[in-house]
């Protein structure tokens, strides 16, 4: 399976809450950067590990977000990397504000196997909506 195939295949099994799928896609060491200011990372540094991703990152979206979505829109082929444009979509629960803004995520591929992602987003919106100051 080529980069943007197997991207396309995460994608559509993250917006069926398919979790095992995604996180069995990456690599035992994945690097995985919000955005820098993102509330639920605001250095930007790395979590390390599927596990990591789980605990930090897609529980809090299924605990605190209303039918918070990905909606890929592009896909582009860069080597071992894939470059995503969409859009993210979702009511936060504790402040009852809706979102609708746009997303960029950058993943580095290897053997079939997620190393990197990166995640660009307009952070003040995200920390607006989620009621963070």
């Amino acid at each position: 399976m080529d980069n943007v195939s197997l991207l396309k295949s995460l994608y559509d099994a993250f917006g069926r809450g398919d979790i095992p799928t995604v996180l069995g896609a990456m690599s035992p060491e994945v690097r995985w950067h919000e955005a820098e200011s993102n509330p639920y990372m605001p250095s930007g540094e790395a979590w390390v590990g599927p596990d990591a991703v789980l605990n930090n990152l897609f529980v809090k979206l299924g605990e605190e977000w209303d039918a918070f979505t990905v909606h890929p829109k592009s896909f582009h082929a860069a080597g071992d990397s894939v470059v995503v444009e969409g859009r993210y979509t979702g009511t936060h629960k504790a402040t009852g504000k809706s979102m609708d803004t746009p997303v960029c995520h950058v993943w580095d591929v290897r053997d079939g196997k997620v190393t990197r992602f990166q995640q660009y987003v307009d952070t003040a919106k995200l920390r607006d909506v989620m009621g963070a100051s």
